[in-house]
């Protein structure tokens, strides 16, 4: 069996990861492929969704900061060293399905993922050669041209921290109006566009500071598509899977595993 594709998905806390990955595995399993949902944080409390591998089978936030006494955030820490160690018994889990796609929910706090050394080991053990990591833009912060701006920086930070294909997607468009969907395209397809929106107001240090992160991202190389999306909706589902078989197979559909729905 040819080896799964494997995406993780990220992306700053509320850009609607989870909800994602449930939308995009029924998406897939409705078109006929096998998707193995895949929970990497351990504190998630999600109750709409049950993952077919769980991390808080091998490590629970509430039990870390039961038995050493941590508060959140130092659980979190010692939960994503914790992982590390357990990961390739969740790797022979996740082999054991033999699947089509392996859909991966990162934790919540985007930091646990793209800076910290343990993430680093989880996404060399998971990855293969078919692997890519989705960056989910909130509506909430990419509709400013500063917000735009930071959430660029963090997804180049993402991709230079883990060397793998980026897919940037902006989750949510359900709730923003037409024009603000139409503005935010404009910045992501003409970098020109997004350098006058950052300018345009008077000199603050906050504009500066944009400014000053545009050229950065600038420099690095051409600014990467947005791809508009929403789980809710359904949006964008089918142009995210062609933009992952672009990765994985040059843009060549996969076979189905078995005949797609009827219903």
């Amino acid at each position: 069996m040819e080896e799964p594709g494997t995406v993780y998905f990220t992306g700053t806390a509320g850009a609607g990861k989870t909800t994602f990955v449930r939308a995009f595995g029924e998406w897939l399993r409705h078109a006929g492929y096998d998707a193995t949902l895949v929970n990497l944080d351990p504190g998630s409390e999600a109750t709409d969704w049950e993952p077919d591998v769980d991390i808080k089978e091998w490590v629970r936030l509430q039990d870390l900061q039961d038995e050493y006494g941590l508060g959140p955030n130092g659980a979190q820490v010692a939960a994503a060293d914790l992982i590390a160690l357990k990961i390739f018994e969740v790797k022979q889990a996740i082999q054991e399905l033999k699947t089509d796609y392996v859909l991966i929910d990162t934790p919540g706090q985007i930091e646990l993922f793209a800076f910290r050394e343990s993430s680093k080991a989880i996404v060399d053990a998971l990855s293969g050669d078919r692997s890519l990591i989705a960056f989910l833009f909130d509506p909430a912060l990419a509709r400013t041209p500063s917000g735009f701006v930071s959430l660029l920086m963090l997804s180049a930070t993402v991709e230079f921290r883990f060397r793998l294909p980026m897919s940037n997607l902006l989750s949510k468009v359900d709730v923003l109006p037409p024009e603000q969907l139409a503005e935010i395209a404009a910045w992501s397809d003409d970098p020109s566009q997004l350098y006058e929106a950052v300018t345009r107001d008077a000199p603050t240090p906050d504009t500066q500071l944009s400014t000053e992160l545009f050229r950065a991202i600038e420099g690095m190389g051409p600014l990467t598509g947005l791809l508009q999306t929403s789980a809710k909706e359904g949006t964008g589902l089918e142009a995210f899977y062609h933009a992952c078989q672009t990765v994985f197979a040059g843009g060549e559909d996969l076979e189905p595993s078995h005949a797609p729905s009827s219903d």
